[in-house]
């Protein structure tokens, strides 16, 4: 396991330190620590600006290769960024799936010509990105999916009719990677296409799914003949679950580390509250902030672990399978404990239009945590079935 760093790499944590503290600074300073989960609708344009900000300083994508506009980042130096950022309170990335998924996918997967067309406005800000991988029939059971891609010979376009559902950020993003069926009647993880498609146009609607938090920065996303030119799909029709699986290995990478840095500021807001109203002096509050502590400390020197063992490739191993259901299982119970920190405080807005506070929002948003990305059910079945190599659960 990787737990040291060299002086080069202290060297480097200083530059961006020294960075965030010089930009997050003016108009950007109201943004700092808004903008992550459950506070996604809040400030976009200026979040926006910001990414562009950190593009013009060379900070949006350094683990992407130098070939391909990247800083070629060591994971020492990609663990220290996401640190840092998180430390110095930067916004929720606008971003951040374009940066994390789309673009190493496109470099494992893509085109000389894709690469070269998307990758420059991924790094530069331009063009936001977002998902469009689960549907109403297909949530945890990803290769149940039934939106169809029909290839139009005579216009030289893919066609896409289906829907997908909780597509974070739809309404603000230029594009979207839509796993659809390119074989009619297949079933499974067979006959599908990995496709890059342009959201403004016609045959796309995208309509706003308002969550227990009050607000909607995920949407469910209609496509009724909507089109994708013909080289802008990843792969040969029929490689589309290939590549989606690929994808989903770089959802699971270093970005985990700067997630975990954000968990740090949840829970020390918690104890600073827990300290201010008395709560710390709670025996059994105490002990829950305790394990809260230790739980942190366990999901960083299990993702140090992982990203050890990454391979050439860039895929991890099986160790990898846990975090899902690591993580979303204490942000959850992070989630109750602030509620019980905060007592009968819990249950007041702090104004009127359902105005809540962060802790209120985290509680609301956390709930969802072990539900997207694939259920703790389904997590556990990933886990007994591809890591540890146990029989398959009977199917229907």
């Amino acid at each position: 396991m990787k737990l040291g760093f060299s002086k080069a790499d202290e060297e480097f944590r200083e530059s961006i330190a020294d960075w965030l503290a010089s930009n997050l600074v003016g108009e950007f300073e109201k943004i700092r620590f808004r903008g992550g989960p459950g506070d996604e609708h809040m400030f976009f344009e200026q979040r926006v600006a910001w990414e562009k900000r950190m593009a013009e300083g060379g900070w949006t994508c350094i683990g992407w290769p130098e070939q391909h506009g990247g800083r070629g980042c060591s994971l020492e130096q990609q663990v220290i960024f996401h640190e840092e950022y998180a430390r110095a309170g930067g916004p929720g990335r606008v971003g951040h799936i374009g940066e994390g998924l789309t673009g190493p996918t496109l470099i494992a997967f893509g085109s000389a010509a894709q690469q070269q067309r998307f990758l420059p406005k991924i790094l530069s800000g331009e063009e936001l990105w977002c998902q469009g991988y689960s549907e109403p029939g297909a949530g945890s059971d990803l290769a149940n999916i039934s939106t169809r891609a029909e290839f139009d010979e005579a216009a030289g376009v893919w066609r896409l009719s289906g829907q997908k559902v909780w597509t974070s950020l739809a309404q603000e993003s230029h594009w979207c990677f839509v796993l659809a069926r390119t074989e009619p009647g297949s079933k499974g993880n067979r006959g599908l296409g990995f496709f890059l498609l342009e959201m403004d146009q016609p045959g796309v609607e995208v309509r706003p799914i308002t969550q227990l938090t009050g607000t909607s920065e995920f949407n469910e996303v209609f496509f009724d003949g909507a089109e994708v030119a013909a080289d802008c799909i990843v792969g040969e029709p029929g490689d589309g679950w290939k590549v989606a699986m690929g994808l989903l290995g770089y959802e699971r990478g270093v970005s985990t580390l700067g997630q975990q840095m954000l968990f740090q500021n949840e829970l020390s807001e918690v104890i600073k509250l827990a300290k201010q109203n008395g709560a710390a002096t709670d025996p059994a509050i105490r002990q829950r902030i305790a394990d809260a502590h230790i739980g942190l400390k366990i999901m960083r020197y299990n993702s140090l672990r992982t990203l050890s063992a990454e391979a050439g490739d860039g895929t991890l191993d099986r160790a990898a399978m846990m975090y899902k259901l690591y993580w979303s299982t204490w942000h959850r119970n992070l989630g109750n404990l602030a509620m019980d920190v905060l007592g009968p405080q819990a249950e007041l807005v702090e104004s009127g239009d359902y105005e809540l506070t962060h802790l209120q929002s985290l509680f609301l948003f956390t709930r969802s945590d072990t539900i997207y990305g694939g259920t703790n059910q389904i997590q556990r079945n990933i886990i007994a079935e591809r890591a540890l190599g146990l029989p398959r659960e009977p199917r229907g």
